[in-house]
This record gives structure tokens, sequence and C-alpha cells, in this order.
């Protein structure tokens, strides 16, 4: 069967029906179908088109099918879309009843209305799982609370900072990462019923009480823009196209900090893979593949941005083509999500290395060149000895601890014996306590800060 036919003579070529055909990506959009033709349903009945009986069997067969939907076979067939599935099924139960259901609606509001329902759902358990990977970097963080690692720029050690505020790093990413999903879901979160096609219903339906019946916080408000618009989807592949640009970075890092030429991380067994040909190999083959990963959201959200960008008003069929980009993100960034929580909670930091590192690096060039400029020296003039005392260090082989402070004094009259504790770039931290640094009280506040705002999150 057929939504339409009257104007056709013929039906549909075979190669046409399978070109055009959707039933095998779109069904999983059934149980939002069923909800959203369950409110229409109510909504038919409170303008007269239904009586009360028919709506109370109708709503109850919608029941019955999502029942049937986990029975073998209850998908085959050749129904174009889920929505002449759902019609279909209705009419073997209840025979012409199932004609009203259509009554004032449009398959193009009655499309959007779907993927708003489905998107709605996925929006949050999306962000149940951000919030999820934020408690695990917390908990992390907690772990190993005065551990020493260097910071990085260009790939060299740069300063020293905390394993906290490292890891608070991503947290942060994250956090605005959930603030997207959140902008994302309120724009979702409008009713289109009531659009029609593109020019409105011509029915008196209450828009504001479909929309209270189905969850919805308001309703559209242009029957076109309703037809032309995906936007709501493209927020949703941007968000998820940003969070997971965030793992790829984690995911390099880790990569990198876990390999034996960093050996700072140990990875759990669990997330870890080996070599079928070198014995020796423990590969760290779920970062990899969440940098992998990364590009087929990517790409998702490419796909349906270029499907977009030359449509006219209002809707057009290209449009059909938003579902399989949309659900193969939604579900890329949850396993992916699922991963690097798995990766954070077995991780384990071994601090020796990394203290190490920043102990025989430069890592307190700064420190030094700030504590003379605090002295009074140009910060200029600051930077210039600072950096000296690292060309002649390096060219000694030797390293900030095996200067003594007469050394210093000695190099250049500008320091102070007292800058000496400078050398330990525990010491130097200590300067950084403003908001946002990794001064060790402003760490320890940063982490306390991070996990009431997460507990808000999770409560909103």
């Amino acid at each position: 069967m057929k939504l339409w036919g009257g104007r056709f003579e013929t039906g549909p070529s075979e190669v046409f029906e399978r070109f055009s055909g959707s039933l095998h990506f779109d069904r999983r959009l059934l149980d939002a179908d069923i909800r959203g033709s369950q409110a229409f349903a109510r909504a038919l009945e409170r303008v007269g088109i239904l009586s009360a009986a028919e709506r109370d069997q109708l709503v109850a067969a919608f029941d019955v099918l999502r029942n049937e939907a986990n029975s073998p076979g209850f998908f085959e067939g050749d129904d174009e879309d889920i929505h002449t599935l759902v019609i279909r099924k209705l009419k073997e139960q209840i025979n012409g009843l199932a004609d009203k259901i259509h009554t004032g609606r449009s398959r193009n509001e009655q499309v959007s209305l779907d993927t708003r329902l489905w998107l709605r759902d996925e929006t949050d358990a999306t962000r149940r799982r951000l919030h999820a990977v934020m408690s695990a970097l917390i908990a992390l963080a907690r772990k190993y609370p005065d551990a020493v690692i260097p910071g990085y720029t260009h790939l060299r050690r740069a300063q020293a900072v905390l394993w906290p505020h490292y890891l608070l790093a991503y947290f942060e990413m994250l956090a605005r990462d959930a603030e997207r999903f959140s902008d994302a879901r309120r724009r979702t979160n409008l009713l289109p019923l009531g659009s029609g096609a593109l020019a409105g219903s011509g029915f008196p339906f209450d828009r504001e009480a479909i929309a209270a019946d189905l969850g919805f916080a308001g309703i559209t408000r242009n029957s076109m823009d309703v037809s032309a618009d995906r936007d709501f989807v493209l927020d949703f592949l941007y968000a998820a196209s940003t969070t997971m640009l965030h793992l790829s970075r984690l995911a390099e890092d880790w990569i990198l900090y876990s390999s034996e030429e960093f050996g700072w991380l140990e990875l759990s067994d669990g997330v870890t893979s080996g070599s079928s040909l070198m014995p020796q190999k423990k590969n760290p083959d779920s970062l990899e593949l969440l940098r992998g990963k990364s590009g087929r959201v990517f790409g998702a959200l490419t796909s349906l941005f270029v499907t977009m960008k030359g449509l006219p008003m209002t809707y057009n069929r290209d449009m059909q083509e938003d579902k399989e980009p949309l659900f193969e993100a939604a579900d890329q960034l949850g396993m992916s999500l699922d991963m690097i929580r798995a990766v954070i909670e077995t991780t384990s930091l071994k601090p020796e290395p990394p203290a190490r590192a920043a102990d025989e690096s430069w890592v307190v060039a700064t420190d030094l060149a700030e504590a003379l400029a605090r002295a009074g020296t140009p910060f200029h003039r600051a930077h210039q000895i600072a950096g000296k005392l690292v060309l002649e260090s390096v060219k000694a082989g030797k390293t900030p601890a095996e200067w003594t402070a007469e050394e210093l004094v000695r190099f250049a009259p500008e320091f102070r014996p007292e800058m000496a504790e400078l050398l330990k770039p525990q010491a130097g931290m200590k300067s950084r306590e403003l908001p946002g640094g990794t001064g060790p009280r402003t760490v320890v506040r940063a982490l306390d800060e991070a996990e009431a705002r997460l507990a808000r999150m999770t409560n909103e």
C-alpha cells in the first residue's frame, strides 16, 4: 500500500522502489511514529474527526503494534518506509478506521515529528554518557592529586602542571559539548504537527495541547520552515562532531603517553589488543579506533550539510538522506563515549616517568623568568637571563636540580639565592593560583567545582 496514489495510473517501477525505499534505516523510528500517531489520534478526537471510542481503538491498536515489533518478520514486506508499514499493520488490525489517522496530517510533518522525538531521546542518552565520562575523569584526577607532568606546546615540554589540571582540561571540553547538546535539544524540542505539508493544517488542532501531550516545550512558528528544516539534525551532528574531535585528541594524547617512549600510562588488558606476529605487543586499539571513528561522524555532518545547501523551499525528497548520517553519527558517538569511559576507568598513571621528565627538562624556565620580573628585572631581560641559563645547561648536560643557589647567583647577579627553590617544578606551580591555573590550591578547588557542576548538569 501507499499513502498516495490517486493521481497515478500505474505504480512506481521496481528500480525506483528499491532506490527510494527507506524502511531499512528509518525502521528505528517505529516507537516515535507510534507515539506521535497516538497523540494525533487524541488530537483528531478533540476536533471531532474521531469519536472517543475510535480514538481508544486506535491508541490500543498502536500499542499492539509496539508489542509486536519484536516478533520475527515484523518488518518484512515491500513497504516504502516506516510510516507506510505502520499504516499497513494498523489496517490489518482495525480495517477502515486506520484510514482516518492521516486526516489533516502530512508525511512531511510526520517525518519531522518522528525524527524530533527520536533525537530528543538520543540527545538525553548522549548527555548521560558524557556525564559518565566526565565523572570518570574526575575520579582519575582524584586518584593522583599531586602528580606532576610536563605540559606541552608544539609537543615540546613547556611548563609543569598537575595531573588533575590536565584532566580537567578535557572535562571542560566535554562540559562545552554537553552544553551544545542541551542547546541542540532545545531547538529539537518543538512540535511540528499542525504544519501540514507546508501551508499548515486545514483542521483546527490545538497545537499547544498536542505539544503538551508529547512533552514538547513549545510549537514551531512557521509551517514552511518546518517542511524545509533539518537544522536541528545539523545541530546534533555538529555537537557530535565536536565531541568526537575532543575524544580523538584525548585518544592521541594517551596513545603517546602509554607508549614505551613516554611510559606514563598503563592501559588495561581490557581495552588493548596484541599482534598476530609480535608476541610482545600491547596495542592501544581502542584509542586508535576512537580516532578513526571521528572521521565517520565528521563525514555525517558534511554529508547532510551538503545535501541541504541548495534545496529550494520547502520539502524535497533529498531530505530523506538525513536519517542515515544521523543514525550513523549517533551510533558511533554512543559507542565511542562508552569506550572512552572504559579506558579512563581502567587506566593507571605511573607518576614517576612524567615527574622525572619535568625534573630533567627546563619546564621551570618561565618560573625563573617571572621570579626575576617580580624582583624588579624587566621581563625582556629576565627572559634573556633564563634563556641563557637554559642554553648553558643544555651545552653542559646539566639539569635544573644540579644548580646550586650560589651557582645561580654567580651566573647572573639578578638571581637571588631563594630563587633556587624554583628549580623544582612543584615550587613554581605554587605561583599559579589564579582561577584556571595549575596552582595546587586552585586545582583542588577546581576539582570540587567540577564535581558540583557535573551534579547540577546531571540533575537538569
